[in-house]
């Protein structure tokens, strides 16, 4: 059984993430480091805080159906940094741009379970104000979606560009650098 010290928040990476993730092998090694995402006592994997990233947009396309619904009918396709990130499809692990992507996949993931389909003629970009600006793109940018079960945010929070208790919120607080631990 492996075991992991957990050493905090690591923070916000954005397109810093390839040179944080040197510097963890740097400092602790390659394969001796881990972005693990706490939740109920529990450390997740990328992919099971995908999971629930989802879940809550989900709960926000139940909550939200009109803004969903004028979506799928203004959008041929969604992304988040750059227009291959559609590349990714329904893979939270295809991830070929210098920042993380999420929110574009969630949209997508959630639009298959629920039926739904991009009707529209125009690529949106799901960003909030540092990107093309666009209705739906401030509107489901995940610093703005509400994350479903607020109280599973770890605390002190995390503190950045995202509201609290917003999905981002949930991604970078319960966020955690593990490393390896020697026997």
């Amino acid at each position: 059984m492996e075991l992991w010290e957990s050493l905090g928040s690591p923070g916000y990476f954005g397109t810093k993430r390839d040179k944080k993730y040197a510097e963890y092998d740097s400092q602790y090694g390659k394969g001796n480091w881990r972005i693990s995402w706490e939740w109920n006592d529990k450390y997740l994997s990328f992919g099971q805080a995908c999971q629930i990233y989802e879940t809550a947009y989900f709960v926000d396309s139940q909550n939200r159906f009109e803004l969903w619904f004028g979506l799928m009918n203004e959008a041929s396709e969604v992304y988040d940094i750059e227009e291959k990130d559609v590349e990714s499809g329904l893979d939270y692990l295809v991830q070929k741009g210098p920042a993380t992507h999420i929110q574009d996949i969630a949209i997508r993931n959630v639009a298959l379970k629920r039926g739904f389909k991009f009707k529209g003629k125009e690529l949106v970009q799901i960003r909030g104000s540092r990107s093309k600006k666009t209705f739906y793109g401030e509107e489901l940018h995940p610093g703005v979606v509400p994350f479903h079960e607020p109280e599973l945010i770890r605390t002190p929070h995390v503190v950045g560009w995202w509201k609290k208790d917003s999905v981002e919120d949930f991604y970078q607080s319960n966020k955690t650098l593990q490393i390896r631990k020697v026997a």
